[in-house]
């Protein structure tokens, strides 16, 4: 298997992997990618979540990551949940993805975690099989709804309560004892 240097990006690393994450989200801007990868690689939030980057030793150019972040689940507590997997590689993807996973599992188990949960978007059978391979198994279905519609939304009749404006107080309303 080939040698991999895994490291967490830094803030001012997140341009060199942008071609990268363009494999996993095709339409992605290179300004929202900025973004995005600011609010992950901050210093003080390196505990909670980040992008982690694999290089094959000896280069400089990156060919896998993925984007984390912990959460608290309900049921099992402390959950690393990992994301936008990129293995690219013309010799070996497989060897970068492996190189991933074992990363990710380490890393689940450097913040305490019980679990990893990974989210495959799209139909990528390629991250998929390397992370089933792994022992990763469906845990559930994940379903997605967009809310922006593209067009206007019909008016609905709710029973829920309107939000107040600012600076109005309700009315009082006196009921007979």
């Amino acid at each position: 298997m080939a040698a991999f240097t895994i490291t967490t990006l830094a803030q001012d690393e997140a341009r060199s992997v942008y071609p990268l994450i363009r494999e996993a989200v095709p339409g992605l801007a290179l300004a929202a990618w900025l973004r995005f990868a600011r609010q992950l690689t901050q210093v003080r939030r390196a505990s909670v979540g980040g992008i982690v980057v694999a290089r094959r030793t000896g280069r400089e150019f990156p060919c896998g990551l993925f984007c984390y972040r912990v959460d608290q689940d309900l049921e099992r507590g402390r959950v690393l949940v990992a994301e936008h997997f990129v293995a690219v590689d013309l010799l070996d993807p497989p060897a970068v993805l492996a190189a991933l996973v074992g990363e990710l599992e380490s890393l689940g188990r450097r913040f305490d975690c019980v679990a990893v949960r990974s989210v495959v978007h799209s139909a990528d059978g390629d991250v998929a099989g390397g992370l089933s391979a792994a022992g990763h198994e469906p845990e559930g279905s994940l379903l997605f709804k967009p809310l922006i519609a593209a067009a206007p939304p019909q008016p609905v009749r709710s029973s829920l309560p309107t939000p107040r404006k600012a600076g109005r107080q309700p009315s009082a309303k006196c009921l007979p004892a």
